[in-house]
């Protein structure tokens, strides 16, 4: 078990932001923290990193307790938090160089290390440049490599790709998963549903200070009702045939506004079909036809009620 924690309670005064939260990762998963804001992910965070004191509970990390001054478990952790912090007056190898010398002493250990980390992000042309000469991308990149360079076992990355361009995104993404596959166990938060569906092994969704749901992909999809979701553009409907559709098989609930329709289906078969017999039969016309099985954001909006913004 690379992080356990049990019961864990924070107050800030009134404000409970974290409730008796409970927490298990293995080793080598790439766990995805979702919730909306003020859920008590970044305190979570804070709490496992031994930055904040917390009321009541235990925080494990590789199968001892963290402690403020746990310095032989955090040379083992590295952090890539959602603002970029690195030294505008330093290069692109001299931050990483330093952050890195944060945890590794032997200077020829630390610069092959360096020259890794630098690879790893392809920042080989920019070595020399200093951050405000880097695009928003390159940026994040340069963030990502001071986080890792020292090899940590487990990586703590907080909204990562935000403000980025799709290529460097993929790049990021890409990445994460390389860290993955070399041995790295990574916690990681966005508000990107499609980023957390793509790299994540396993997802908790926490509220009110609560872990509300934990499983994979496909697992937390089981907990929703809905299966398909038929949406199509259609000539205006009647009251009449939106009842009428709302009384078909399967159908739990539709949205509907002219010329956008959406029906949400439970898990029964031939939906599609059905819904446009209908159409065929009462003669009415309708195109742009998708049909989609439930994402990761269906799952989030029908357990918490909330849309995850930044």
């Amino acid at each position: 078990m690379i992080v356990k924690i049990e019961n864990l309670v924070k107050r800030y005064g009134e404000l409970v932001a974290l409730d008796h939260f409970n927490l298990a990762i293995e080793e080598g998963e790439i766990f995805g923290l979702l919730g909306p804001n003020g859920s008590g992910k970044s305190t979570t965070i804070n709490c496992l990193l031994s930055l904040l004191e917390y009321d009541k509970g235990k925080i494990e990390v590789f199968g001892r307790e963290m402690k403020p001054g746990s310095y032989d478990l955090k040379k083992d952790i590295g952090v890539v938090m959602q603002n970029v912090a690195v030294f505008d007056e330093l290069t692109v190898y001299e931050n990483i160089d330093y952050f890195c010398g944060l945890y590794v002493k032997d200077k020829a250990k630390r610069r092959e290390l360096v020259e890794e980390a630098i690879a790893f992000v392809e920042l080989s042309d920019y070595r020399k440049f200093l951050p405000k000469k880097l695009s928003g991308g390159l940026l994040r990149r340069l963030n990502i490599a001071c986080g890792i360079a020292h090899k940590p076992k487990l990586i703590i990355m907080d909204e990562p790709t935000v403000a980025v361009d799709p290529q460097s995104r993929n790049k990021i993404l890409e990445g994460i998963k390389q860290l993955n596959e070399n041995g790295a166990t990574v916690i990681y938060t966005s508000h990107y549903m499609e980023e957390v569906e793509q790299i994540c092994t396993r997802i908790a969704i926490m509220d009110k200070g609560k872990n509300i749901a934990i499983g994979t992909n496909d697992e937390l999809k089981s907990m929703i009702d809905f299966g398909e979701t038929i949406s199509m553009e259609v000539m205006e409907l009647s009251g009449e045939q939106v009842q009428e559709i709302e009384a078909l098989p399967h159908v739990q609930r539709i949205l509907y506004e002219a010329p956008y329709l959406k029906v949400y289906f439970s898990k029964g078969r031939h939906n599609l079909l059905r819904l446009l017999d209908y159409m065929k039969e009462k003669d009415i016309s309708f195109w742009s036809v998708h049909s989609a099985l439930p994402t990761l954001n269906d799952v989030f909006l029908e357990i918490t009620g909330k849309e995850l913004r930044d």
